[in-house]
């Protein structure tokens, strides 16, 4: 075994890796003060990043899931790959009817082609899912590492704060929030999202910064002279964001789940917005005479949600060493 190895636990936790550490910080801020960089390449711990990746590429789940949400992106970024219809184009003569040539999902009840449509919902999907988790990743973390590294009345605040937030039913808050916005677009949902959505990020963020500073190498660092910020961004960021991007991948799928039943209860996305939860509402109905105008969005938002949960399992058995 080469004398530069640092077993993963040691570069995450900090068992046995004080003086490793300790030396690659002073070699780093002697190398800023000289103008040269600190050690070869070669010389560089293996990391828990690249051990990840490693386990992930070699982990069926994580290989299907990454498939499917990279097609859903694809179709919701291009929808017209797969698709030439207009999902607005109506025909009343072919209302509820089923499977036709060229239209194989049949049609809805006005008329029109429930396979464009279902295309083209995982547009407002996927665009809410993804900024919806990157807003609340984002303002979560921000709050939450901070607090959880200064600690005092802002870790105080920042806890009272969030219990606020946690004590909002989601459908309720979501009914009488959306309620009042006159905007047809995606953002009033997205901005509802992240508002009750960063509290959780917030509490994973600071619990992991908590933890994260009290490590060997952190303390190492702090005695060589690094300044606060040094510590959050080299030493105790990259070994506290694991746990946040676990959370945020599982929180996507379920952000994709909300946005669709926000929409399916009248108050998420509105007509003429093309989305899952509008076409389940309205095939919801109907669902006796026509049952697949609801089978393909609604199968369409289960496999969704799905790969993302699987996707942030896989993630989290790669990021998480006690699960190794």
């Amino acid at each position: 075994m080469p004398e530069s190895y640092v077993p993963k636990e040691a570069v995450t936790h900090g068992d046995g890796a004080t003086t490793a550490l300790a030396m690659a910080e002073a070699e780093t801020l002697e190398g800023g003060r000289n103008g040269r960089g600190g050690g070869r390449p070669d010389d560089r711990p293996r990391s828990l990043w690249g051990d990840a990746w490693r386990d992930l590429r070699r982990n069926p789940v994580f290989l299907i899931s990454a498939l499917i949400i990279l097609f859903l992106i694809v179709i919701a970024i291009w929808p017209s790959l797969i698709t030439d219809g207009n999902p607005y184009r109506a025909d009343l003569a072919k209302a509820q009817e089923g499977s036709a040539p060229g239209h194989p999902f049949g049609f809805d009840t006005q008329g029109r082609d429930v396979y464009t449509r279902t295309v083209y919902g995982a547009r407002a999907s996927i665009t809410v899912g993804v900024c919806a988790t990157a807003g609340a990743a984002l303002l979560g973390s921000l709050l939450g590492g901070l607090a959880g590294f200064f600690g005092g009345w802002w870790d105080a605040l920042l806890s009272r704060l969030a219990d606020i937030f946690f004590g909002i039913p989601v459908l309720l808050g979501g009914l009488v929030f959306l309620s009042v916005v006159t905007s047809k677009t995606v953002w009033p949902v997205v901005g509802f999202i992240v508002l009750l959505g960063w509290p959780q990020i917030a509490r994973i963020a600071r619990g992991s910064v908590v933890t994260a500073k009290q490590n060997d190498y952190v303390q190492a660092a702090r005695a060589l002279g690094a300044s606060n910020g040094r510590m959050l961004l080299r030493h105790i960021a990259p070994n506290a964001v694991a746990p946040v991007i676990v959370v945020a991948t599982i929180a996507l799928g379920t952000y994709i789940s909300l946005e669709a039943t926000l929409s399916y209860l009248g108050a998420g996305l509105k007509p003429p917005n093309v989305s899952w939860g509008i076409d389940i509402s309205t095939a919801s109905t109907y669902i006796r005479n026509a049952p697949h105008m609801l089978l393909y969005p609604a199968g369409a938002l289960s496999i969704t949600v799905l790969a993302f949960i699987m996707l942030g399992d896989a993630v989290r058995d790669a990021l998480d060493p006690k699960l190794r």
